[in-house]
């Protein structure tokens, strides 16, 4: 997560999304912002600033400005005066609204840089919002490959030289999307998404020992690959052991945290013969099953149940004798 933003920063990436114009000053331009959140000062404007939250970028949108328009000149000073004496990193004035001089002198006086945009206030506080909160998102770098594999993304974990690589290939060939390799970055967005992508530099590259570097991208076309996706089930990679026990039913399901969002993890051992790029599959289909209600195992334990429950009941059918003479 980002500790901070520079004006610089807000303006170099958003100028054009955003439609700032710089009305002063270029020396607040090294300001730092520190949170996502943004304000609208009205109530400071007013003179009330006890519960005034001035380290965030703050929006005069039309109600402000006509506002201060509709103030007599002694009290428009007063105003500016007392809403400027904060460190605020930013001011942005919407709907190409005509900024008082005072307010202008001031905040060239103070380095605290005054944006214009043509977008109305809802617009901008939409937009700005959004950025910053990615700015601003938890975010960990994990090593493992993220796959898009019906829709579903697979997070590939284990240890190094295991094979993470190889499946994510095996998958693309299939017809799947590789997000990122050897490392992926997660952030945790809005109402517990986690979001994977991979580094720039390294965008769509695999590594595959004995071979090396291949472009993704460049050998299966851009039906290959995706920039981002969100993360919903680890499949972690494990060296099969002979003496260990490994869940056979899946009746429960196992669990993993990644920056505080729980999300499905499957442990699948690894031993020759394995069809992992298959089974990879068949865990995307059978998260989508549940994710629609149906869990097979917990389906299957209750005919199971059922069945105890009322064995002598059990009518048998003669139409398996019919099966039993089917001789092909």
């Amino acid at each position: 997560m980002n500790e901070y933003i520079t004006v610089r920063t807000l303006l170099r990436e958003n100028q054009e999304r955003l439609k700032l114009r710089l009305i002063c000053s270029e020396n607040g331009l090294n300001r730092k912002i520190i949170t996502s959140e943004i304000h609208r000062p009205g109530l400071a404007l007013s003179g009330f600033v006890e519960l005034f939250t001035w380290d965030r970028i703050q929006i005069l949108g039309n109600t402000e400005i006509k506002y201060l328009h509709s103030l007599p000149p002694r009290q428009i000073t007063r105003s500016i005066d007392r809403f400027m004496e904060f460190e605020i990193p930013a001011i942005i004035v919407t709907n190409n609204n005509k900024i008082p001089d005072y307010l202008i002198q001031v905040a060239t006086r103070r380095y605290i840089s005054v944006f214009s945009t043509p977008l109305s206030t809802t617009r901008l506080v939409h937009l700005l919002s959004e950025y910053l909160e990615e700015k601003f998102a938890p975010r960990i770098s994990m090593h493992g490959t993220l796959v898009d594999v019906y829709g579903i993304g697979i997070l590939f974990t284990g240890r190094s030289g295991i094979g993470k690589s190889e499946v994510a290939l095996d998958l693309v060939e299939r017809g799947h999307r590789l997000v990122a390799d050897d490392l992926v970055i997660i952030t945790r967005q809005a109402e517990e998404v986690l979001i994977g992508k991979g580094r720039e530099i390294a965008q769509h590259v695999l590594e595959l020992r004995g071979v090396g570097l291949i472009d993704v991208r460049r050998i299966f076309g851009i039906r290959g690959v995706r920039m981002q996706k969100r993360v919903e089930v680890e499949v972690k990679l494990v060296d099969w052991e002979k003496n260990k026990e490994y869940d056979r039913t899946g009746l429960e399901d196992n669990f993993t945290n990644i920056l505080g969002v729980e999300i499905p993890q499957v442990i699948l051992p690894i031993n020759p013969g394995k069809n992992i790029t298959v089974i990879a599959e068949t865990i995307a289909m059978n998260h989508l099953l549940k994710t629609y209600g149906y869990h097979a195992a917990r389906e299957f334990n209750q005919r199971l149940r059922e069945y105890m429950m009322h064995k002598d009941e059990v009518p048998i059918h003669k139409d398996r004798d019919y099966l039993k003479k089917d001789r092909e």
